[in-house]
Order: structure tokens, then sequence, then C-alpha cells
């Protein structure tokens, strides 16, 4: 067994968009269902959904055989956090809040084994290296991890650059919401101040070399995003697909 090359990370590095959707039901039928439907990836949302590692983990093997990418989105930039996501199988983390260039380091060095970082070492008894069917694990561990930094403050805008400039960072992703209301707009994630500003950090990003990614559950900005040059887009999650569907149909038999 070897370790899996990241096909995100490598679609990132070259530019090349990558679509997917949210999975925040906690659930291993609704990602297996999603992870099949087409995306390029799926992110376990342990942040605002009901997500432990117990249910993590069973997600990520409802994923096991697709062509989609898991990510897992961690509740907060903690090391202990990371640690646990990592050693379950995930290669892709994303990090909610990253305001300045030390906590951007923080993610990466969570991510990464020494001597590049300080993620703890207890691999052989994870689902990470196969329970050690993976023997070379550590020593290549480092290469296919991928850190994606959300940028959700008036503070993360202002350390955009340093931020992307910490080694390690792959792509940074833009929070509308609470980006919004950092700002001043809380729930006007379309406000004319806030979309001014996720255009400004897109371009930002992307003079940067690193990977630029938003989210917008409205297709046609998602697409406009993507014509600007944003390559990791969110395009909506499996409560939205679900609550949507079930009501438009309710509303389509309603006599």
């Amino acid at each position: 067994m070897q370790t899996p090359v990241n096909k995100l990370k490598v679609s990132l590095m070259n530019g090349v968009p990558q679509s997917g959707v949210w999975l925040s039901m906690g659930s291993l039928i609704s990602a297996e269902i999603v992870s099949r439907a087409g995306f390029d990836w799926c992110l376990i949302d342990a942040e605002h959904g009901p997500n432990t590692p117990a249910t993590i983990l069973p997600q990520l093997q409802a994923m096991n055989g697709s062509d989609c990418t898991a990510i897992v989105r961690v509740p907060v930039n903690e090391d202990w956090v990371i640690k646990q996501v990592l050693d379950l199988g995930a290669q892709s983390i994303m990090v909610p809040m990253v305001h300045t260039e030390q906590d951007a380091k923080n993610a990466v060095a969570a991510m990464r084994y020494p001597p590049h970082g300080r993620r703890g070492i207890g691999g052989a008894l994870a689902r990470a290296t196969g329970y050690n069917a993976d023997t070379g694990y550590v020593a290549t561990a480092n290469a296919q991890v991928c850190t994606i930094v959300q940028i959700e403050s008036q503070t993360a805008l202002d350390n955009l650059e340093a931020i992307a400039a910490v080694d390690g960072v792959d792509a940074l992703f833009i929070g509308p919401a609470d980006l919004s209301a950092d700002m001043g707009f809380a729930g006007q994630v379309d406000a004319p101040e806030v979309l001014a500003a996720i255009d400004d950090a897109i371009a930002r990003i992307l003079k940067t070399g690193k990977g630029a990614g938003v989210l917008s559950f409205v297709p046609d900005t998602l697409i406009a995003y993507r014509g600007k040059g944003a390559t990791l887009l969110a395009a909506s999650s499996d409560v939205t697909l679900l609550a949507n569907s079930a009501r438009a149909l309710s509303a389509e038999l309603a006599p």
C-alpha cells in the first residue's frame, strides 16, 4: 500500500477548477450519494455540521472508491483536532477563521510531521496508513496533505498576502457569510461592498499563486467566480439540496 496522490491538491496547483458540495448532515448515506454525483470534492463539515471523528470516519469510508476527493472542515485550528482527522485518512483539511499569518503557520504545522511540522506520529494505529499497511506513510504524507485556510474577516483580508505566503498553504477559501457579518453586513452576502471585497480577494489570491476558493449556492454566481479565476468552488450542501427538493415537490403537489 502507498500513500494516495492527493488529486485535489494537484488540480489546485495546476489551476484546474474543482467544484464540490458541503456534507452537513452527518450521514454516511448522504456522503455516499453525493460523492458519486459527479462532483470533484465533498466537504465533511465538522464546524457547523453535527460531526465528530466517530461520524467523519464512516463518511470517509462511504466515499472510498468514488472519484470524489474528501475534504474535512475542522471546527477549530487546534493541533489535536487536525491530527485526529488526518489519522482518519483525510488528506485535505479546511481550517476556519484564519485571520493572521501565525494562524496559517499553526494550521500548516499541525498537518505536517517533523521536522516540517508538529503532527504527532501514531499512524501505525490509524486508518490513514491502512492500519500500518503503508509503512512509508510518515515519509510521504507531508507531500500529499492539502491545507485550505478560510478567509472570513476584515483582519484576514488585511493579512491576505502574508497568509498566502506561508509555505504549505495550498488554497485560501473565502467564507462569504462570516466575512459579510464581520464587515457589518450580517445576512447580506450580496451587499455590493461584500461582493467587491470577494472579487478583490480572489484577484489578490491569484497573484500569490495559491488556489482561490469561494462558496455560492447560486450557480450563475459561482460560474462567474470561476471565470474570475477561483478554482475551489462550493456549489451547495446536502442539507440544501434535500430541503429545496422536498419543498419544491411539496409546493408542486399542494392543492
